[in-house]
């Protein structure tokens, strides 16, 4: 058996009927050329085929009242019980209708007394298309992490008909790393104390930030948590239902904007977020105070690190100031994110954990009160970037056409929106409670932004 972390701890800890705690991809292919019509049908039974279930695939939780939960392999695991199969009706298989599918697959919780994912393989796309709905529980995975491992079960042409489905492939770290890794952690207590010693010392030099901010004595040093506005439909007690929209731009047009305005894919996605945002709250009459602060997930693994399991941390962005001028919104936003970069730089990946746990079960004590109406929340709505495949993948020479991310609700927030860039795109998956209005219209805003955004900085290098 081994042990959860903490992090991993806190999504079983916040996870309700109301609000799962599962990340998803949502993966649309078309049929390679002359794929007779049986061939999705054909794809599920081959999948039931792979019965060499790895880690963490075969894992199931085990809680004790007195140890840590830890996860335990099984030596069976029946397909049948989490690969299914669909086949959407004619004349109601359209975009919309496949993210209405999509939307109730992803609403109920997964069962923890089995392995804690799942894969649906969706048929009768139109003009020969199909999808991939897949599914696992944050303890498991983060979205990075998932974003690498469905890269790995896929191919890079169309000629390699070979399956690779991402239960076969173990992940994570194998035995001899493992026993490398204890060996280094038992090697010296002194290690651990200088853990600590860094952790302590980081969450003091947050803690400074903050109060520096609170009395506004700096200016976006790092943004507060519990200062958003609450007189929003963003923000709320989190209900079960669940519903999905996507936006889509180039990468090519994002690097334009990148090299003319020496920006980062961040600041560009954000400004188009910050953007739309505001316009989706015009429409139902909420204009804001402050500026809109976002929660934003920050991979905190060291460079090659590929551990399972979740290594991040979740600190607050304050986005732009009230503006009408798309370029001094990315210009604001820059400031930002650059001054969020130096705070994380500044201080060891253990305070920025602590500060994620601490932040996190206050949202949460309020969730699980039912107070989360009347409470200010950390932020307006979670923002998260999953970097995807440069390069076009294929499934048995069908053509990944979209990736797509679907996570999970923080406490408080009733919209979680993840990028995610796949082949010369990048994707907004938007997640939320089935109580937010117009979902679908948050997407056009999140494009018309990016053209707004566009057009500025043409013109302003002109």
């Amino acid at each position: 058996m081994s042990k959860l972390s903490l992090l991993d701890l806190a999504f079983f800890v916040a996870e309700s009927d109301a609000s799962p705690k599962h990340v998803a991809g949502l993966l649309i292919f078309k049929k390679p050329p002359k794929a007779g019509a049986a061939f999705v049908k054909d794809l599920y039974q081959a999948y039931l085929g792979f019965t060499d279930v790895k880690p963490p695939f075969n894992r199931v939780i085990q809680f004790s009242l007195t140890a840590m939960p830890r996860w335990k392999e099984l030596d069976h695991v029946d397909l049948t019980q989490y690969i299914f199969y669909h086949k959407l009706a004619r004349g109601d298989n359209d975009r919309r209708a496949l993210y209405r599918f999509v939307s109730q697959l992803h609403t109920p919780r997964l069962d923890r007394s089995r392995p804690l994912w799942e894969v649906h393989v969706i048929d009768g796309l139109p003009d020969g298309g199909f999808a991939l709905y897949q599914k696992m529980h944050h303890a498991v995975a983060d979205g990075v992490t998932m974003a690498r491992w469905t890269a790995q079960g896929f191919s890079a042409n169309a000629e390699d008909l070979g399956l690779r489905p991402i239960w076969t492939v173990k992940h994570g770290v194998d035995g001899v790393a493992r026993t490398r890794l204890r060996q280094e952690m038992i090697k010296s207590a002194w290690a651990q104390a200088a853990s600590n010693g860094k952790r302590l010392l980081g969450i003091g030099r947050l803690a400074a930030m903050l109060l520096l901010e609170s009395v506004k004595l700096t200016k976006n040093a790092i943004a507060l948590p519990f200062v958003a506005s609450a007189d929003t439909p963003l923000t709320g007690q989190v209900t079960a239902g669940r519903q999905f929209a996507t936006a889509a731009v180039s990468m090519e047009r994002v690097n334009r904007i990148r090299q003319r305005t020496r920006s980062t894919l961040n600041h560009v996605a954000l400004t188009c977020v910050d953007a739309a945002l505001h316009r989706y709250l015009k429409d139902q009459g909420v204009q804001l105070a402050r500026p809109i602060t976002i929660q934003m997930p920050v991979n905190l693994r060291q460079e090659g690190e590929k551990t399972a399991g979740n290594k991040i941390g979740i600190v607050q962005v304050e986005l732009s100031a009230a503006t009408d001028d798309p370029y001094v919104r990315l210009r604001n936003i820059g400031f930002s994110l650059r001054n969020v970069r130096t705070m994380i730089d500044s201080v060891a990946p253990e305070a920025i954990e602590s500060y994620t746990l601490i932040t996190g079960v206050f949202g949460q004590i309020a969730e699980m009160l039912h107070l989360s109406n009347q409470l200010p929340p950390t932020g307006n709505t979670l923002v998260s970037n999953v970097p995807g495949p440069a390069t076009t993948l294929f499934l048995k020479g069908a053509r990944m056409l979209e990736m797509h991310p679907i996570s999970t609700l923080p406490p408080s927030n009733l919209l979680n929106i993840t990028l995610f860039s796949y082949a010369g795109e990048l994707y907004f998956g938007l997640i939320a409670t089935d109580a937010l209005p117009h979902l679908e219209r948050l997407g056009d805003y999140l494009v018309e932004a990016f053209t707004e955004l566009e057009t500025s900085v043409r013109d302003a290098h002109a």
